[in-house]
């Protein structure tokens, strides 16, 4: 259920966001994209966890929140400090991504293997 309302978020957040005419300017464009790697870090992750039985709303809103806000300060603190850490917003949001996607993908693979093989022992 949870992940049906998910999804429907989803499609309305991308319905929304191609209808509505909402510009920001370019400077905020590099700590946009990287809260949005975060945020799909933290969506991919609460699939996981719902499709491990382990889903918590409350670990899944402060996780959202908290990992879209600390991507943004320290892509912030890298500007102030002529560093570039938002290279480590990459690769843990990024390479987290890809885990959760794996295991994910793992699962589905599973319990779809499962279902046929329950299905032709009945047979």
């Amino acid at each position: 259920m949870i992940f049906i309302v998910m999804l429907l978020g989803l499609i309305l957040g991308l319905v929304l966001g191609f209808v509505l005419n909402i510009t920001y300017p370019t400077e905020y464009s590099f700590y946009i994209t990287m809260g949005l790697l975060a945020a799909m870090d933290s969506v991919l992750g609460a699939a996981r966890s719902y499709m491990e039985g382990k889903y918590n709303n409350l670990i899944f809103i402060s996780g959202f929140v908290v990992n879209a806000l600390l991507a943004g300060v320290l892509v912030y603190l890298g500007d102030r400090l002529g560093v570039p850490l938002y290279y480590a917003v990459i690769l843990v949001f990024g390479g987290r991504l890809f885990q959760n996607l794996a295991v994910i993908r793992r699962l589905a693979l599973d319990r779809y293997l499962t279902k046929k093989n329950t299905e032709e022992n009945k047979k």
